[in-house]
């Protein structure tokens, strides 16, 4: 029984052993200075989101091996904040395991409420924890813990710079104007009827306009363009409609009327087009009517025709708003 009592006796705490900052105040002091270096990080990652957020146009790419194009903007966004949180982590952690307290504390259970002389010790104990931590004798540290906690809590507040300001016709209008020719995505060439078989489908933009180099993220998800052609008998359409294709070429927005998403799957059988998303499927013969899933409205469709050179190119703007539908549009 002896024995038993033994194996099973309180073992305690291990023996408490000291740091070397405990006993070396070069250690220590060190230990502080690199503190302040994670904490100093922190906050050029922040200055590095804001500068990305402000500064860095959105439509903006770079090639990084192994990664292919990325998007500059999004890319110092990302870095920017992660490298911000990553260091004030680190920093809080070394603190934590070279200059504040280690000592073992044991709390023992008392009632719910505990009484009055416990409750002033809890708080003499926390003040003197407090000063133990060496927040207040060491300045540094403060210094860089206040500089990169305060750019940090400034960052929600920069992004709240996305609620505005008010779109106003934005979401109503593409790039598509009258003459405008359809190049290929991606390529930017300009497209001849004859480039189309029967049964296949090309993805298009408008051809940039006079002193752009390029097309904005903003334009291309608006502008995106679906060519079609079919055979000019099996096309289900009013006259009107009729006259917006040209020799069995018909062209539609590839963004869904649903949610947004990039329609990006034709079946060439079928002559169905189907957005990947939430499986709205659009009758291509009857003017991407609806047929199957939740998308409440047929995918706009762009007039299209050819120019004196002979390349495609669009009779009008669309005659309604592209994509879902947004607060000040009814249907």
């Amino acid at each position: 029984m002896s024995n038993e009592i033994e194996l099973i006796k309180d073992p305690g705490l291990p023996e408490h052993k000291l740091r070397q900052s405990d006993v070396d105040p070069k250690a220590a002091d060190r230990a502080e200075r690199q503190v302040a270096i994670l904490f100093a990080l922190s906050a050029l990652g922040t200055v590095l989101f804001v500068y990305a957020y402000l500064f860095i146009p959105t439509d903006r790419f770079v090639f990084i091996p192994l990664m292919g194009d990325q998007n500059v903007h999004q890319l110092l966004l990302g870095l920017g904040f992660a490298a911000a949180l990553l260091f004030i982590g680190l920093g809080a952690v070394h603190w934590a395991k070279t200059l504040m307290p280690d000592h073992e504390v044991i709390a023992h259970r008392h009632e719910l409420r505990s009484p009055d002389i416990d409750r002033e010790e809890f708080v003499k104990t926390a003040k003197e924890g407090a000063a133990a931590a060496g927040l207040g004798r060491r300045s540094l540290i403060k210094k860089s813990l206040g500089l990169s906690l305060g750019l940090v809590g400034l960052s929600p507040i920069l992004l709240l710079g996305d609620l505005g300001p008010l779109p106003g016709n934005a979401l109503r209008t593409t790039s598509w104007k009258t003459g405008t020719r359809l190049v290929t995505d991606p390529g930017d060439r300009p497209i001849r009827p004859e480039d189309l078989e029967i049964g296949s489908v090309a993805q298009t933009l408008p051809e940039l306009a006079p002193g752009k180099d390029h097309h904005s993220l903003n334009d291309i998800a608006k502008d995106a363009v679906l060519l079609i052609r079919l055979r000019p008998e099996e096309f289900n359409l009013d006259a009107e409609r009729l006259s917006w294709t040209y020799e069995g070429i018909i062209a539609f927005s590839k963004i869904c009327s649903h949610m947004g998403c990039a329609v990006a799957l034709y079946e060439q059988t079928t002559k169905h087009l189907l957005c990947p998303c939430h499986q709205s499927t659009f009758d291509v013969t009857r003017a991407a009517k609806v047929i199957f899933g939740p998308a409440a409205r047929p995918l706009p469709q762009l007039a299209i025709t050819v120019d004196a050179e002979g390349y495609l190119v669009a009779q009008a703007p669309f005659n309604e708003p592209v994509g879902p539908s947004f607060w000040e549009r009814s249907a």
